[in-house]
Formats: C-alpha cells, sequence, structure tokens
C-alpha cells in the first residue's frame, strides 16, 4: 500500500484539539442568562453607533400636519418634484446608523397626549384596553426596551440581546385583488412603537422568568398592530421619475361598499402624493403564500395609533412636500396647520441585518481554524475566511448542510418543513494553506468495502475481533478484513496505523481505481479537448473569430496538467462552422494544416481521425498556422446561418473514435435556423410571462437535445458553451446538452471587442485551466433511516441512485435532499458518503470520497438551533428554479412563501416562549431567511424587470442550479462596498453596508458585486479630486460609462480600488462585468434594480414589507 502525498507534506494527523471541539463563542459584553447557550451571532438591535438624536416620524405615515407655516428649511429638505428626489443622500453617508436630520428637531414629551386628528376614531379593541397616552402605555407594558437601557431593563443576555423583544403585530389582512400581490397598508393602525433611541417600553414582555430554553431567538422590533384591513385595488408599477404619483390608498371598503377614498375633508385622510423618497405611492409586494381568502373580520384600531405605509420603515429626510412638519415648530409644505404627530416608529436598523451577522461570524470564528472531528459541528458562515483541519468529517468547502442536527423522525421532519439537503461540491478548489485530499493505492485489489451496501473504508467503520472484521457504519453488515489491510487494535478498540490511513482518520481522501472502475474493463485514455468555433458573418465581422484565434495560440500551453507533469497529457482538436463544417487535420508531420468539409449536416460522421487530435507540443507550429488562417479564410464570409447540434455531433463521433473522454468548447453567435437536425425556430413571447404557459419558455422547444445530451454522457463528451447573441438565441433549448453534461454556459449579449474582450479571454482561460474529472459518477450513501431522494445541478440520470457527469469541473455542486425511511437515533446519529469516480485529466481512473456525520435530534428546539440559513436558501433557490419548469411561476413563489412561513410557524409554536401574538419571532440561526428568500422571490427567474430577456431567465435558472453557497449568497444579496470609506494603506476590503438605496450618499462611490457584475456607483457630488485620481477626468460629467476596466493611475485611491476589484474577481468563478453607474443616469434604474433590500420595480418588496408579509402568514398558520 502506498499513499501519495501530492505537493502538502503537513501532517493532518493530529489529535482532535479540545480547544475547536465545542466551538462556544465568546460572548459579546453583557453577561449570560442562566442557561441560555451562547449564540454564533451577534446582535441586531442594539443601539447604533451614531445614534444622537431621535429621528423623525415615519414617510409616509398618516398623521396630521404641524400648526406652523414657518419656511422650509435651508437644506436637507427633499426636492418636491422632478428626479427621483435624491434626498435620502443629503446628510452624508449613512452605513448602518441613521443620519442626523438637517433640520432642528425635537421630540415631544412623552407624556404628550395623542391629539385629536391625528388618529383614527377609536372603536372596538383587539388586544386589551386602549392605553389613552404614550406615557400609559409606557406604564402599561413596562419591563421592556429595545437597544438602550431603561430601570425596568433587565441586563443583556449572552451575546447582548435582551428578552424577547415585543413587536406589536403586523397588519392582519392582506388584499386578494390584482395579480397576488398585496396592496399597500393604508389604513390607521396601533401606538407607535418609540424610536430605539427614547428607550420608552414597547409591549407586555414574556411572562415573568420565562426565558428561551436555547438560543434567544430574534424578536423584530417595529410591527404595528393590524389594521382594519388593507386597500383594495391592483397593484402597479412605481411610476418612472419625474411622473406624478398616485395618491395614497384609501382604507378598505366595508362590505357592499364601493372602493373609493374618503373625502379630503374627512379627519386622518392624506391626499397629497407620498413623499418623492418612497420610490412609489402603490407598491406591488409578493404574492400571498398559497393562502387566498377574503380579509377577516375587520379589526379596529387602538386609539392613538398612526398608520405605516407600506415599505416605509426607515428615515424621513427633512421635511416632505404637502406633509406636515417632522416635529412640532417644523415647517409644513402646503398642509393644513395641525397637531404634532406621535414619535416615530422604529427603522430598518431594528430588523436582522445580514451586514451584522455575517460581520458577527468574521469576528467569532474567522481566527481559529475550524475542525472537522466532532459530529453535527456547525461550520463559520461562507463569507467567513476560516481555515479547516480535516480530522475525519469533510470540509465545509466539499459539503455544507441545511441543517446539522437532523429530526430523529419523519413525522418530526414534516413538522418543521425544513428541507434536509447537502450541497456537495466534491472537486471544489482549496486555499494553498489547506491540504488536498491524499491519494491511497491499495494496488489490484482495489479500496475496501463493505460487502453488503458497497461503503468505501472510513473513519466510522467500527474494527471488531481485534481487527479481524469491521462493521459497516452505514448498513451494520459485518465485513471479513481482507489480509493485507489487517493491523491489531490497541487498548480504545482503534486500529494502530489508525493515523497513517487518510481513509480511517480524514474525512476526505482519494484511492487509485482498479480495472474494475472503468469502462469495457479497460484504462481509460487521456482526455481531448475540441475547440469549435462559429464563423458565420457575425462572428467574423465582431472580431470574435481573430480573438479566439489569436488567444488559443498562447493558452494551448496551459491545458490542466496531473501533479508534477511537465506537460498535459490532453489532446487538441480543431472545427470550424456556418451551415457546414470544417474538420482540420493538424498533424506534425504535415508542413500546413489541410481542412476537410462535411456538408451532409444531417448525417455527421469525422472525415478524419488521425490527425485530428494531436499533442499540442508535438503540433505547435502546424496549429499556429491554422489559427492565423482561419480568421483570413473566413474574413470575406457573407454565410449568416448556423447548425448547432450537428456540430456537437461531431465532436461526440471524434471523441467515440478516439476513444476517449473529452470537452467541447463551442463558441457560438446565432438561433440555429440552417436546415439541419436541431434547427430551432424563434420563440420568445414576453406575453406568456404571468400565464400558465410561461413555463413553456423555460422548457426545451424539442427533446432532440436531450436526447443528444444522452449520448454525449454516455461517451464521457461534456459541453461548454459561449454564446455571443446579438438577438434572442432560444438558452433554454441550447443550454440543454451543456446543463445534462456537466458543463458550463458563458453568455456575452451584445458582444464588443473593446469593452467584452476582457471578460470573455479571462473566462475561456480559466475555463481551459480549471481541474475537471471526466466520465463522473457519483453516488451518496447514507446510514440506516435516511436516504438520497432527490437531487439538483448539471448532470444526467438513468437510474435513480446514480448521478453521471460527462465533466465535473471544480465550480460545480450537486445539491442532494433526503428523506426518512426509519427512525434515527441521538445516539448514532446520521452518516453520508459521497463517492465520485472519474477520470483525471492524466487518464487516471479515481474515487474521490467525503464523509460526513451529523447529530440527529428528538427536540425541535435542536434542529433549529444547527441550521444554516444560506444552505438553505441555496436549496430552496434550485427547487424553485426547477419548479419553473413545470408550474406557473406564481405557484412556485406562493410555495417558497409557504414553506417559509410555516418553518417559522413550527418554532414560533414549538420552540418559542409564550408572547404576544403581535410578535415576530425568528430563530437565531434563521433571523436571514425573510430578508434571502425575498431576494430569491425578486430574482428575474420568478419575478422579471420589464428590461429582463427570456434568454438571460433562462440563463440564470441553469446557472444558479450548480451553484455553490458562497455563489448563492452573494448572487441573491449582493456585497455593498463604499469604496470612499476604504483604507488605502489597508489590504483588507472596506465594510460592507446594507443593499438599500437609503444607505447611499450623493458624495461617494460605492462598489456592489454579485458574482456576475461589478457596478461602481458614482455619487452626483463625489469630491472632483476623487473622480480624478479613480477614473483620470476632471468632472463628474466626464466619467465615461463604456469603461469595462478602470483606468490604471499612479495614486492610492486608484490602486486601492484595483486592487478591490481584483480581490473580488479572485473570489468568483466567473469573470465579473464591470458597470459604471453616473448617479442620475440611465443605467442607475439597473443598479437599483440589486439594492435587494427596497422594492424594485418589477413589483418585489422591500424587506420590510416582506417580514411584514412573513409575519401575517405565520399568524395565520399559527391561528
Amino acid at each position: 500500500m502506498s499513499v501519495n502525498q501530492q505537493a502538502h507534506t503537513g501532517s493532518p494527523y493530529g489529535q482532535p484539539q479540545p480547544g475547536y471541539q465545542g466551538y462556544q463563542q465568546p460572548a459579546y459584553v453583557g453577561q449570560s442568562l442562566p442557561g441560555v447557550p451562547q449564540s454564533q451571532y451577534g446582535a441586531y438591535n442594539g443601539p447604533m453607533p451614531g445614534y444622537q438624536q431621535p429621528v423623525p416620524p415615519q414617510v409616509g405615515s398618516l398623521r396630521a400636519a404641524p400648526s406652523s407655516g414657518a419656511p422650509p428649511p435651508a437644506s436637507g429638505a427633499s426636492h418636491p418634484s422632478g428626479h427621483l428626489a435624491y434626498s435620502q443622500f443629503e446628510h452624508g453617508d449613512v452605513q448602518n446608523g441613521i443620519p442626523a436630520s438637517a433640520a432642528p428637531m425635537q421630540r415631544p414629551p412623552a407624556s404628550q397626549p395623542f391629539l385629536p386628528g391625528s388618529a383614527p376614531t377609536p372603536v372596538s379593541q383587539q388586544y386589551g384596553p386602549p392605553p389613552a397616552s404614550v406615557q400609559q402605555l409606557s406604564n402599561h407594558m413596562a419591563g421592556m426596551t429595545i437597544g438602550v437601557t431603561a430601570a425596568s431593563a433587565p441586563p443583556p443576555a449572552g451575546l447582548g440581546y435582551g428578552p424577547p423583544t415585543s413587536v406589536p403585530p403586523v397588519s392582519e389582512s392582506f388584499s386578494t385583488t390584482g395579480s397576488g400581490l398585496y396592496t399597500p397598508y393604508s389604513t390607521s393602525q396601533g401606538p407607535p412603537p418609540t424610536s430605539v433611541s427614547q428607550g420608552l417600553p414597547l409591549a407586555q414582555p414574556p411572562f415573568p422568568g420565562q426565558i428561551p430554553a436555547q438560543r434567544l431567538p430574534t424578536q423584530v422590533p417595529g410591527f404595528a398592530p393590524p389594521p382594519p384591513s388593507t386597500g383594495v385595488g391592483p397593484s402597479s408599477y412605481p411610476p418612472s421619475t419625474g411622473a406624478p404619483r398616485p395618491p395614497a390608498m384609501p382604507g378598505p371598503p366595508l362590505p357592499g361598499q364601493t372602493v373609493a377614498g374618503p373625502p379630503s375633508s374627512q379627519p386622518n385622510h392624506i391626499s397629497s402624493p407620498p413623499p418623492p423618497s418612497t420610490m412609489s405611492g402603490l407598491h406591488p409586494g409578493p404574492p400571498m403564500g398559497g393562502l387566498h381568502g377574503p380579509p377577516p373580520p375587520t379589526h379596529p384600531p387602538q386609539p392613538g395609533y398612526q398608520m405605516q405605509q407600506n415599505g416605509s420603515f426607515g428615515q424621513v429626510r427633512g421635511p416632505q412636500p404637502n406633509y406636515g412638519g417632522a416635529y412640532p415648530g417644523a415647517p409644513n409644505y402646503g398642509s393644513p396647520p395641525g397637531p404634532p404627530p406621535p414619535p416615530k416608529r422604529l427603522d430598518p436598523d431594528s430588523i436582522p441585518s445580514p451586514i451584522q451577522v455575517i460581520e458577527d461570524d468574521r469576528n467569532n470564528r474567522g481566527s481559529e481554524p475550524f475542525v472537522t472531528g466532532v459530529r453535527g459541528q456547525v461550520p463559520p458562515l461562507v463569507t467567513t475566511n476560516f481555515l479547516v483541519k480535516d480530522q475525519g468529517n469533510a470540509s465545509p468547502r466539499y459539503i455544507r448542510c441545511t441543517s446539522y442536527n437532523i429530526p430523529c423522525t419523519s413525522d418530526m421532519a414534516k413538522q418543521s418543513q425544513v428541507p434536509l439537503a447537502a450541497v456537495i461540491k466534491p472537486l471544489a478548489t482549496l486555499p494553498p494553506e489547506e491540504t488536498l485530499p491524499y491519494l491511497v493505492d491499495h494496488g489490484e485489489s482495489g479500496p475496501v468495502r463493505c460487502n453488503r451496501c458497497k461503503a468505501y473504508m472510513c473513519p466510522f467503520m467500527q474494527f471488531i475481533e481485534g481487527g479481524r472484521r469491521f462493521q459497516c457504519c452505514f448498513c451494520s453488515c459485518v465485513t471479513e478484513v481482507p489480509p493485507h489491510y489487517f493491523q491489531h487494535l490497541d487498548h480504545t478498540g482503534k486500529r494502530v496505523d489508525f493515523y497513517d490511513r487518510p481513509e480511517l482518520s480524514l474525512g476526505s481522501y482519494e484511492f487509485l481505481a482498479t480495472v474494475d472502475y472503468c469502462k469495457n474493463n479497460k484504462f481509460p485514455s487521456p482526455p481531448a479537448f475540441i475547440f469549435m468555433i462559429d464563423v458565420s458573418y457575425n462572428a467574423v465581422k465582431s472580431g470574435l473569430v481573430r480573438l479566439i484565434c489569436e488567444e488559443l495560440k498562447s493558452l494551448l500551453d496551459y491545458l490542466p496538467r496531473e501533479g508534477n507533469m511537465e506537460e498535459s497529457a490532453i489532446r487538441v482538436g480543431f472545427v470550424t462552422y456556418n451551415k457546414v463544417l470544417h474538420f482540420y487535420n493538424v498533424k506534425s508531420s504535415l508542413a500546413q494544416p489541410q481542412m476537410m468539409v462535411v456538408s451532409d449536416v444531417a448525417d455527421m460522421f469525422v472525415p478524419l481521425l488521425d490527425g485530428f487530435l494531436v499533442n499540442v507540443n508535438e503540433s505547435r507550429t502546424v496549429i499556429a498556422s491554422l489559427l492565423d488562417q482561419i480568421p483570413e479564410m473566413f474574413g470575406d464570409t457573407r454565410e449568416t446561418e448556423t447548425v448547432f447540434a450537428p456540430v456537437i455531433q461531431a465532436g461526440l463521433e471524434a471523441l467515440k473514435a478516439a476513444e476517449c473522454a473529452g470537452k467541447l468548447f463551442i463558441f457560438h453567435t446565432s438561433l440555429p435556423i440552417a436546415e439541419a437536425p436541431g434547427k430551432l425556430k424563434n420563440r420568445d413571447d414576453r406575453k406568456l410571462i404571468n400565464t400558465d404557459k410561461e413555463k413553456t419558455l423555460f422548457q426545451p422547444q424539442t427533446n432532440f437535445y436531450n436526447n443528444l445530451a444522452k449520448d454525449c454522457v454516455a461517451q464521457g463528451c461534456c459541453v461548454d458553451l459561449f454564446l455571443f447573441p446579438n438577438q434572442y438565441l432560444d438558452v433554454a433549448t441550447l443550454g440543454v446538452v451543456p446543463y445534462q453534461t456537466g458543463g458550463s454556459i458563458y453568455k456575452y449579449a451584445y458582444f464588443q471587442l473593446e469593452t467584452d474582450q476582457y471578460r470573455f479571454l479571462n473566462d475561456l482561460r480559466r475555463d481551459v485551466q480549471k481541474e475537471v474529472g471526466f466520465d463522473a459518477v457519483m453516488r451518496v450513501r447514507t446510514s440506516t433511516g435516511i436516504r438520497a431522494t432527490d437531487f439538483f445541478g448539471a448532470f444526467y440520470m438513468s437510474n435513480t441512485t446514480d448521478v453521471e457527469m460527462a465533466g465535473l469541473d471544480c465550480d460545480k455542486t450537486i445539491t442532494v435532499e433526503f428523506k426518512h425511511d426509519d427512525k434515527l437515533s441521538e445516539d448514532s446519529g446520521a452518516l453520508l458518503q459521497c463517492a465520485l469516480l472519474y477520470t483525471s485529466c492524466a487518464g487516471q481512473r479515481r474515487l474521490r470520497i467525503h464523509n460526513l456525520s451529523l447529530n440527529c435530534c428528538t427536540q425541535l428546539a435542536d434542529l433549529y438551533r444547527n441550521c444554516e440559513t444560506d444552505t438553505l436558501i441555496n436549496y430552496l433557490a434550485k427547487y424553485a428554479y426547477r419548479g419553473v419548469l413545470s408550474s406557473p411561476v406564481k405557484t412556485v413563489r406562493d410555495s417558497l412563501i409557504n414553506q417559509c412561513a410555516q418553518i417559522l410557524a413550527c418554532y414560533r409554536k414549538n420552540c418559542a416562549s409564550p408572547s404576544s401574538a403581535g410578535q415576530l419571532i425568528l430563530p437565531e440561526c434563521m433571523k436571514l431567511l425573510p430578508v434571502y428568500l425575498n431576494c430569491v422571490l425578486k430574482s428575474d427567474v420568478l419575478q422579471p424587470g420589464p428590461e429582463v430577456t427570456t434568454d438571460d431567465r433562462a440563463y440564470i435558472r441553469q446557472l444558479v442550479t450548480s451553484m455553490d453557497v458562497a455563489e448563492t449568497n452573494v448572487f441573491f444579496y449582493p456585497r455593498l462596498l463604499p469604496l470612499t470609506k476604504a483604507d488605502v494603506d489597508s489590504d483588507s476590503l472596506p465594510a460592507a453596508i446594507r443593499n438599500s438605496e437609503e444607505r447611499l450618499s450623493k458624495g461617494d462611490i460605492y462598489l456592489l458585486e454579485n458574482g456576475l457584475n461589478i457596478f461602481v456607483w458614482v455619487g452626483v457630488s463625489v469630491q472632483q479630486g476623487l473622480i480624478q485620481n479613480l477614473f483620470g477626468v476632471s468632472s463628474f460629467s466626464q466619467i465615461s460609462n463604456a469603461l469595462s476596466t478602470l483606468p490604471v493611475l499612479e495614486n492610492p485611491f486608484s490602486k486601492k480600488v484595483r486592487s478591490i476589484v481584483d480581490i473580488l474577481q479572485g473570489q468568483r468563478s466567473r469573470c465579473m462585468k464591470l458597470i459604471i453607474v453616473k448617479q442620475e443616469d440611465k443605467l442607475e434604474m439597473l443598479f437599483k434594480h440589486f439594492l435587494v433590500e427596497d422594492k424594485s420595480l418589477s413589483g418585489g418588496a422591500s424587506y420590510v414589507d416582506f417580514l411584514c408579509h412573513m409575519h401575517k402568514e405565520i399568524r395565520q398558520l399559527l391561528s
């Protein structure tokens, strides 16, 4: 037996280190409550830095105007009309705090009574007798504060959480009219929670002495009690910039009443338009989670409550046109004088912040290595930079689970509705500090396996009878140890060679496979790469053909190679095509390449065998000559039509003839309409969006490509597709073969040499050079009690257990869902073993094994305490994106919302302390589930904006299906960095801020990345010196939108920003497109689409709105 330790020789075999195993995090300042375990996340609802004074009342809330008619302040006022009023930028940069208002403001005294006309007339009331004033409210609900200390506040628990923070109830009913979207709140509601900085108690605390048994849940402040009902009427898109805004929504009709607003003279009616900073008057929201029906009976509000307009959590930026001034004595704009409004409700800083959770995890878990010796340990977040020490479980870089403590019974799993899934990335790239999986060679006998279930030897196998047998940890079968593998046991029952054998002590390792694991019982040949270039009119005229040929001359020197091999074993071939195919003989003995044309595309064959696939070094001069000639040969072409399926068939036949696996790199520009197998027609139809036929846009228009994909997988022919469309291309159909063979699709719409070549060449270089396994088959085995039932990713399955991929690269993941088929035991836990059989780029047949052990629980609280929200969102997105192939998009969206509501309702019912129904209580590990799920619902696949093409949606759907957890995290919740805050002397990135327009300042420059694009947003008031340093021009108006890279300038700011861009590009599997966005420019609408906490133009709800909606869904389920 030999152990090939590859390049890394650091010893991974040490005893588990006790300091890492329980992984208890140090508590934040503040004493722990007895019996409450510490959380891995920090508090999100503590006082914000820079919180000096109360904030003005809420934008869009119903209130009467103050009695003052003073003139507007000199600065900070919103603009009554014109552009969408960047009034939220007036007060300098806002990171995660709240800006001070420009106008002098005073808070009304806490004891001040509500004045007539400032709130709706009280009727009967839902939650006990109404307090008569804010003072009484605080007496009535004494004992709880948010964020700041008050006399009655108990000490914070553990990580800075106080006892559960009270949340007044959310809106009780949503309109069921319109297209499944709820309309904005528009009626009055209960007493506002006070500003965080005021320290006023909010609502009834839990019963005295009651503390949840687990990590304290997140309870979201700022939710108001339900209005009688919401307004009825269709939702609408926000008006375009400068357009007149619709009036505020009227209250709901009573039975038998027509839908009409009250006269403007009626108390509490606001007929003026909403303020510019709220984006729009009527905000579409997410659809109901499958719980449609008439609004529940009218629940009258408590007296003295003011209503919150939908989506208007957040700060007021100075007085608004036609609204009363912010505070008593502040100026008003065209409204009749009236009494001062009550204090403002809580703002978005009081709801869970992704940025805070990410930052806390980095601080708590980024400094120590993650040691995998403990069963069921939840790893650090994907956004945390950490090192892994493999001590028996696979690294989270290879496998991440939705929960690391799974229910013992299927009933419990059904009750919680938490999907049990693992996202597996078998060939993941490791950082240089970590050891690659060791390669174990057992010679001709091959790896040791269980006799019954065929599981491979791993650290969880139990050796018995002095080491002569082992009991399988998956099926409990006892198997004889082969004589050559026998070793004695020590006094603990462990083999004495435990630390010398990777398969006994590590979670991930490789076996060298024997001939029994090869096709036709024959060792494979090294794979081949075939480059297939579209030479139709569009491809030649755009300069694409010349660019590809120039790049391939140098790129062929960087083909992937095994370990320390001097040159790559991969052979290469070349094909060009338009309506016909041209094959090239580049045999080393030839002086010049020879071309052979196949015009009978209906019956594809390869016209030559010898000389088509060659070694690069041997045929270097002939290949170089060919790549010089191709652009010249087709320089004057007038052929615009192309074929597509015959191109794949040609590559497949070439690999069959050479008896090897391989990859086709196809560069294609247009819809294949030439007469040939696989011919397609233009079927793009935006009118199908939001209809039952929308699913056809995601389905291939012919089965031809499914059958072709099946043939490719059988041969090990993987297809990578580079698309350069100027119009509809039918990605849903052309992508079938790359998708099912484990390949990749890259898309460069409206390709232009000057702006797109950098991105395309970077993608091509990485795609050619990255680690890839061919002819791959993956099987996931589980211990008794659960089994793998469903799979998501880019692959083909001919049976229910084997995932087959013609090629699998280091970026691809396979997501596996598990279901119970028996009871599990808390003592033995649950085990997963992922085995990948593949051919390396040198033609070696290998087995890569990853093992993971999970805990099992009989208490739901343990399940919710050990969930991983990022992985859960990865699974839910893939589940939804597959769902659109067979169900209307609205149904898919509704089912997502419903499942999320059921997960959170089950927690509320079974794990949280008794508390008011008006509180929204989120499990600590899942407090970001609502914001992330809303991002999935608002994504282009499930809710496209008017500018999103059908091809874009199909492309993104296929892309997300094989993304890993880190990629879906940044794709759905992009990273927003303030560049002007970057420290030019530090190597670190600036601290990220939340994805909302109100966090932007017009005097700053920001960078937003989502894994596909990098936006650099430049505020209209940025200092001239910064513009000069970054763009090399003297003013804002001279900045060019056409830049595809940042100019290389010799100054610290330019170097720092380019370094940040390089760091981000290095973290992603694709080269991101750089887009320069100037404030108030037409491109800004595209940029705002990625500010995912805000309302989207395509009708997606803001984070705050969606949280309200989720709370309402949860309450419906609980009632």
